[in-house]
């Protein structure tokens, strides 16, 4: 992790001590781990979205289909799992910036969820197509 160095002035990010190399990888991933225990903890619909990757990843063990259509399908689940992440990230950030309400933070959070609405429509439109020509 970077320092922030404490001056007379307000802390400063000092962008020159940033951890190198392998420590900074598995920095990386515990900070990553963190953030995945956290949505895990407090977000809902996270919870939600990584009970439908399990079920995917089940289905897709059972499913005679392609490996590149199991790949696809899969990719699609953890798109929209992305779609969550990114727009928990604006809503912390909103949130932070300030908890008055605004028609920015408001439309911000909106856009946020708009895009995982429309990851969701991109999995769905993959996972229809497949079924449909197994089926066909």
């Amino acid at each position: 992790m970077s320092r922030i160095k404490e001056t007379s002035s307000p802390l400063i990010f000092d962008p020159s001590d940033k951890p190198k190399g392998m420590l900074r990888i598995l920095l990386a991933f515990k900070n990553s781990g963190n953030a995945l225990s956290w949505l895990i903890k407090n977000e809902a619909a996270f919870r939600q979205e990584i009970a439908l990757l399990l079920f995917a990843i089940i289905a897709l063990c059972c499913w005679q289909i392609s490996l590149i259509e199991k790949a696809l399908l899969l990719s699609s689940i953890l798109f929209v799992i992305f779609a969550e992440i990114i727009n928990t990230a604006i809503e912390a950030t909103v949130d932070r910036m300030s908890t008055e309400i605004h028609p920015l933070s408001g439309l911000a959070k909106d856009l946020g969820s708009a895009g995982v609405l429309v990851s969701m429509g991109i999995a769905s439109v993959l996972w229809l197509a497949v079924l449909f020509k197994s089926i066909t």
